[in-house]
């Protein structure tokens, strides 16, 4: 069974790991440095994240590099999109909470 994107983005590692890859592309042993687990760990993670087609691996000479799909990130923005309108609406609802009850509050 494949894995999806969500399953991809659920673990901490994985994050930091697409956080890492964003700034510039990087070898297994390099994102392992950043990592207090081992290289096998770190490229067990970056197989997932092959997997789920969140990163592609380019092979340089004798080293593989990995690289940000940023577009497979769309997949997430467009799950999230549904929610920020409603996000927005509950914050302006607790701004005007807040303006009522410090407006009361200045009347006392």
């Amino acid at each position: 069974m494949k894995r999806d994107v969500f399953q991809a983005i659920a673990d901490p590692t994985r994050r930091a790991i697409l956080v890492l890859l964003a700034a510039q592309a990087m070898t297994p042993n390099a994102l392992a440095e950043h990592f207090d687990s081992t290289r096998q760990a770190v490229s067990k993670h970056i197989n997932i994240l092959a997997e789920c087609e969140l990163v592609k691996q380019v092979k340089v000479g004798r080293e593989i590099y990995y690289h940000l799909e940023a577009a497979k990130m769309k997949e997430v923005d467009k799950w999230l999109e549904q929610f920020k309108g409603m996000m927005e609406s509950r914050f302006d609802q607790l701004d005007q909470v807040l303006f009522n009850l410090n407006k009361m509050q200045n009347e006392k």
